[in-house]
């Protein structure tokens, strides 16, 4: 398979970070209009970690790193959710010794190792013409390292926290948004009927883009996210507020699994870290759900109020996309094969202001994509400011 030249060439795809619905629509998407532009598709397995985990020879079993991908392969894979193509955290800039591939341990002995030598070896000896990564700012900004040593990327935006700078659109947004909207819906049945707080912890590391916009939906009472440290006592006396307000005596809350306590920091799972440095967050849920029943007292004539509290987590990734996330990787996967027959890399397909558009890979690690608390967030109330729509995009809050 190796380094067999069709009319045009050969993309390579990968795909990289968490799983979200929408990705194997964008692999189909780029699969069929290259191979009917007259191009050879290799789908890199595992995203950077196959890339680094090929062995280049000729003989070599690499049916585990890489394989070709034919429009009867992703046709049935482009109607599912997750990547066939499968996903791990790996950044080739920073491999720990342990995690070294077995054929190149003798070669790399530090305890972090930079293999993009080995990644560029590797895609030269596949034939690689054009390298399209899919992922989140962490396998993009590899992805821009990568760039800048040679091969030829275009890249596609995807996270269901929103939070690739450079577009107004991640490929899995939507269906978090959806998925939250309708589970949250969902659990005010036992909410209501036991007249308790209706705590949900959502992703957001950073942004708090999928707290906010179920919140601003009417999916909740109030949302707390990553970009403003919140006053547990002033969440309580909202919260208590709203219940009393509520026929069914409850109220809900988002909060954000980056959200912070005014005072504190991020609250973390264990010290330990992946490849691009991030540990892994749990807990503010849950620590909310205790402070609240704690503080309820307070507001509630010396009466606690038991809570119930769930972390969403995996439920909103798994499955099938929505609409908007078969469209857009639909859209985005040929955006990317447009800018190829021009010639074109080094760019990341964007949606923005409504219009599909490329913009220079490179603004994934120039520049950062937070919530505008001062323009969309209301810090008193601790929810979205629902005013200034006109001529908004339809997510409301953009890379700005």
């Amino acid at each position: 398979m190796a380094n067999i030249k069709r009319k045009k060439g050969i993309i390579a795809i990968l795909t990289g970070g968490g799983d979200v619905p929408g990705l194997n629509p964008a692999i189909r998407a780029v699969t069929i209009r290259a191979v009917r532009e007259g191009y050879q598709v290799i789908g890199i397995k595992r995203g950077w970690g196959g890339a680094i985990d090929i062995i280049p020879e000729k003989d070599a079993d690499n049916s585990n790193n890489y394989q070709v991908l034919t429009e009867e392969i992703v046709n049935k894979a482009g109607r599912t959710g997750g990547t066939f193509l499968h996903s791990s955290r790996t950044h080739p800039g920073h491999v720990d010794k342990a995690s070294v591939p077995e054929h190149l341990q003798s070669k790399y002995t530090d305890e972090k190792n930079d293999l993009t030598p080995e990644v560029i070896k590797n895609l030269d000896f596949l034939g690689v013409d054009y390298l399209i990564p899919i992922g989140g700012d962490d396998t993009l900004s590899y992805g821009v390292h990568l760039y800048k040593n040679g091969p030829k990327v275009v890249a596609i935006p995807k996270t269901m926290d929103n939070d690739v700078p450079g577009t107004d659109y991640c490929i899995g947004f939507s269906t978090c948004v959806t998925r939250t909207i309708k589970m949250t819906h969902d659990l005010r049945t036992s909410a209501g009927s036991h007249e308790r707080f209706l705590v949900l912890e959502v992703f957001g590391r950073y942004a708090g883009f999928t707290a906010m916009l179920p919140t601003m939906a009417g999916a909740a009472n109030r949302c707390v996210i990553p970009e403003y440290k919140f006053d547990i006592e002033k969440l309580t006396e909202l919260m208590v507020a709203d219940r009393k307000n509520s026929t069914s005596n409850y109220s809900v809350v988002l909060v954000s699994e980056g959200a912070m306590f005014e005072g504190s920091e991020m609250i973390y799972k264990d010290s330990n870290k992946d490849a691009y440095g991030h540990a892994k967050l749990g807990g503010i849920g849950n620590m909310v759900s205790a402070k609240l029943t704690e503080l309820s007292p307070k507001y509630n004539n010396g009466k606690p109020i038991d809570v119930i509290s769930q972390k969403l987590g995996y439920f909103v990734r798994g499955g099938d996309p929505d609409a908007i996330d078969s469209v857009v990787p639909m859209a985005y996967g040929n955006l990317a094969l447009d800018l190829i027959l021009k010639g074109i890399h080094g760019r990341l397909v964007v949606l923005k202001n409504g219009r599909y558009d490329n913009v220079p890979l490179d603004v994934v690690t120039s520049s950062k994509k937070f919530v505008n608390v001062e323009k969309y967030y209301n810090i008193k109330r601790l929810r979205p400011h629902y005013k200034s729509f006109e001529m908004q995009p339809m997510f409301i809050m953009t890379s700005d």
